[in-house]
C-alpha cells in the first residue's frame, strides 16, 4: 500500500496558493499546490522551493479531508487536530478533532462571511465537523472488514488507500473529488486520506499466559457494517520483542444493521409519538431486491432478524416487510423476527439466547473469518452475515448484535485453544467487563449520530443487568431525543447532505434566500412568541410583589387562556413547527396522499385531525392516487425512540 503523508506544513502563498510541504521527510518528497484562482490542484516537482512571500501556518495538518463548494466559494478543510485512539495489528488509528477551514476566494474572510446564505453553509459545514465522529488510519483501511484485505491484499499492495476503500464508508469521498480527478497525470495517493464516519475500539487482553487484542469497528452510514476483530499473538517464551503484527490467529466477525428496507417514515408533529407513515410505491419490490441482492454479492446469503413489534404502532412496518419479503422469495435471504419486548420483558435480557437457538444453523454455516499463521491454508471464510434492524436500528439491535458478538467470540477463542469447551466469555470477568464496555461505547457513538442521545438500554449492555437507574437515565435520553428530533434535526440532515454531496449549492447565494428567510404564515410564527409572552406574565403574576389587594383572578384567567390556545394551535400545526431539513425538503413525504398506511395525520391543521381511520389504523390503504413526481426515494424521517 502506498504510504500516506502522515504531517503537513502548511504555507499561504499570498492570494495565490495554498501549498502543503510534508514534514520530517525525505527530502525528495513532493509539496502539494492548490491555486485559489482555478482550484487546480499541482503535485509539485521534488525539492521545488516555494515563494520567498508564502507564510507558513503555526498549525499542523495531519491531513486534507478535501474541498468543497459553496455559494461564494471554494474551501479546502484540513484537519489540524487528531487523538490516538488505539493502535491495532501495527497500524495507529486517529480521531479527527479539529479542523480548519480554507476559502480560496481572496474575498470571503470566514469570520464575516459577505452574504448571509454562505454563512449558513458554512454554519451547517462546522458544525458536522464539531458533532461527527471521523476515524482515520495512514495505513489501515477502516472501509474494509479484515476478509475483503485479506482476499485483496496482493492485488492492493502498489495502490493508494484511497483506490482500495470501500466508497460506501469513505466518507469524504465527495471533498476529494478534485483530488481523485487530478490523478490523471500525477500521483495524489500521498494526499488522498479516507475517512470513515463511524467508532473504533481496541483492549489489550490477557487469559491463560496469552496477549490479545479485540476491537471493534463499525462505518456508520449509510448502512452500518460491525467488524468484531480478535488477534491472538504468538506465545512468547524467549522474552524477544514482538513485531507489530506477530499474531498467531486473526478472527474476524461482521454484522450488518439497516432499515427496514422499503418506504416508510416516522413524520415528527411535536407529539411524543410521530406518525408512522408507509409508502407503497410501485417500485418498492425492486428496490428491496436491488438492497438485498447487493447485500448478498458483498456479504453472502442474509439472515434477517426484525426486531420490530408484532403490535400497536410498529406493526405496519413488520406486517410490510414480511409481506415483501415473502412476495421476493429471494433464496440467500432468510428471515426471521423475533419479539423483542415480549420475549425479554420484566427485564429478562438473558432470553435473547431464544434467538441464538434459532439461528443456531445460520450463524454455524456463515461461520467468522480466521486467519491461522501456522497454517494459511486452512483459512476459514465469513460466508454470510446477519442483518438485524429494530425500528431505528439503535437499542434493540444494539443489545442483540452484541449478542451475536459474544456468541462468535465464544467460538473463536476455543478454536484458538484458549478456552476450553466449557467455558466462556463471562467466565472472566476482565475479558467480560472490555467487551461490554466495548459495544456499550460504540452503541451510544452510533446513538449520538442517529437520534442525538445515547444509546437506551446501554446499562444491560455494560453489566449484563437491566437496572432500575438505567431506566431512569432511559427517561432522561428519551426525552433528550424527543427534543433534538422535533427541534433541532433538520439543520443536522442538512449538514450531512451537504458534507456527502447529497445536496450541492449553486454559485448563486441570492437564489438561495430561502435557506436563510422563514416563509411561514404570520400566524404560524407568533404562536410561540404568543405562548411564551403568556407564561412569562402567568410567571410575573406569581413571584412579583402586589402592590394592591385586587383579585388577580382575570388577570391569570387570561394569561392562562392565551397559553391554553397558542399550545393547541401549535400541537394542531406541529408540522409547522418541527425542525425539517431545508436542502432537500421531505414535502412529499411528510403530506403523501398515495397508497399505503398511515396512523394519524395529526399536526396538519384542523382537517388533517380529522382523519378517518380504517380498521383501527392498521389496515393497508387501497388508494390510487398518482404519487407526486418528485418523489425519487423515501428516506428515514424521524428516529423514534425504541
Amino acid at each position: 500500500m502506498k504510504p500516506l503523508h502522515q504531517r503537513l506544513n502548511l504555507y499561504t502563498v499570498g492570494d495565490e496558493a495554498y501549498a502543503f510541504v510534508p514534514s520530517g521527510e525525505l527530502l525528495a518528497a513532493q509539496s502539494l499546490t492548490v491555486h485559489r484562482a482555478t482550484g487546480q490542484v499541482v503535485l509539485n516537482p521534488p525539492q521545488a522551493s516555494l515563494p520567498q512571500h508564502a507564510r507558513r501556518s503555526g498549525k499542523p495538518v495531519y491531513g486534507i479531508l478535501g474541498i468543497i463548494s459553496l455559494a461564494l466559494s471554494e474551501y479546502i478543510i484540513i484537519i489540524t487536530g487528531r487523538e490516538p485512539k488505539g493502535r491495532l495489528s501495527g497500524h495507529d488509528i486517529f480521531r479527527a478533532s479539529d479542523f480548519d477551514i480554507l476559502p480560496l476566494n481572496p474575498n470571503v474572510t470566514l469570520p464575516n462571511p459577505p452574504h448571509p446564505v454562505e454563512a449558513h453553509l458554512l454554519a451547517l459545514l462546522r458544525s458536522h465537523l464539531q458533532s461527527g465522529y471521523f476515524l482515520f488510519s495512514y495505513s489501515w483501511d477502516l472501509t474494509r472488514r479484515l476478509q475483503a484485505q485479506w482476499e485483496n491484499y496482493q492485488a492492493d499492495m502498489d495502490k493508494g488507500l484511497w483506490e482500495v476503500a470501500d466508497d460506501r464508508f469513505f466518507w469524504n469521498k465527495f471533498l476529494q473529488t478534485r483530488f481523485i480527478e487530478s490523478t490523471g497525470n500525477q500521483d495524489l495517493s500521498h494526499y488522498i486520506l479516507p475517512v470513515i464516519y463511524g467508532t473504533f475500539d481496541v483492549r489489550p487482553i490477557f487469559i491463560h499466559g496469552r496477549h490479545m487484542q479485540l476491537a471493534l469497528v463499525q462505518p456508520s452510514f449509510p448502512v452500518s457494517c460491525w467488524d468484531t476483530l480478535l488477534f491472538i499473538e504468538h506465545q512468547n517464551m524467549t522474552g524477544a520483542v514482538r513485531a507489530g503484527d506477530d499474531f498467531a490467529h486473526k478472527f474476524s466477525f461482521v454484522q450488518i444493521r439497516g432499515s427496514v428496507p422499503f418506504y416508510w417514515a416516522e413524520v415528527n408533529t411535536v407529539r411524543y409519538k410521530p406518525d408512522l407513515q408507509v409508502m407503497d410505491l410501485p417500485d418498492t419490490p425492486d428496490a428491496m431486491k436491488l438492497h438485498l441482492l447487493e447485500q448478498v454479492s458483498i456479504y453472502g446469503p442474509q439472515t434477517l432478524v426484525n426486531l420490530v413489534n408484532h403490535k400497536g404502532h410498529e406493526k405496519p412496518v413488520k406486517d410490510g416487510y414480511e409481506r415483501l419479503v415473502a412476495q421476493l422469495a429471494l433464496p440467500d435471504v432468510r428471515y426471521q423476527y423475533f419479539d423483542f419486548h415480549t420475549e425479554c420483558k420484566n427485564m429478562r435480557w438473558d432470553r435473547i439466547s431464544l434467538l441464538i437457538d434459532k439461528l443456531d444453523e445460520d450463524l454455524k454455516r456463515q461461520g467468522y473469518f480466521h486467519l491461522d499463521s501456522s497454517n494459511p491454508q486452512s483459512t476459514r471464510l465469513q460466508s454470510g452475515t446477519v442483518r438485524t434492524n429494530c425500528m431505528d436500528n439503535l437499542d434493540r439491535t444494539n443489545v442483540v448484535q452484541a449478542t451475536f458478538a459474544k456468541h462468535a467470540l465464544n467460538k473463536q477463542l476455543v478454536e484458538a485453544g484458549v478456552l476450553t469447551k466449557e467455558q466462556g466469555v463471562d467466565d472472566f470477568e476482565a475479558l467480560s467487563k472490555d467487551f461490554r464496555e466495548i459495544w456499550a461505547d460504540h452503541a451510544d457513538a452510533i446513538a449520538k449520530a442517529y437520534a442525538g442521545s445515547g444509546a437506551l438500554k446501554s446499562d444491560f449492555t455494560r453489566t449484563n443487568k437491566r437496572t432500575r437507574k438505567g431506566l431512569l437515565e432511559d427517561g432522561v435520553k428519551s426525552t433528550l431525543r424527543y427534543l433534538k428530533n422535533n427541534f433541532l434535526d433538520g439543520a443536522r440532515q442538512d449538514a450531512f447532505d451537504l458534507f456527502t454531496g447529497a445536496w450541492i449549492p449553486r454559485r448563486n447565494a441570492a437564489s438561495m434566500n430561502y435557506l436563510v428567510t422563514d416563509s411561514r404564515p404570520l400566524v404560524i410564527r407568533s404562536a410561540p412568541a404568543i405562548a411564551s409572552f403568556s407564561l412569562f406574565m402567568i410567571c410575573a403574576g406569581l413571584t412579583l410583589p402586589r402592590t394592591s389587594d385586587y383579585s388577580l383572578v382575570y388577570y391569570f384567567f387570561l394569561w392562562i387562556m392565551l397559553l391554553l390556545a397558542s399550545t393547541i394551535f401549535m400541537v394542531t400545526y406541529g408540522i409547522d413547527y418541527v425542525s425539517w431539513p431545508r436542502l432537500i425538503p421531505l414535502t412529499s413525504i411528510i403530506y403523501y396522499e398515495g397508497p399505503g398506511y398511515r396512523s394519524a395525520k395529526h399536526g396538519m391543521g384542523i382537517q388533517g385531525v380529522n382523519v378517518k381511520f380504517l380498521d383501527n389504523g392498521v389496515k393497508w390503504l387501497n388508494k390510487k392516487k398518482k404519487l407526486g413526481s418528485d418523489v425519487e426515494s423515501i428516506p428515514m424521517v424521524n428516529k423514534r425512540v425504541d
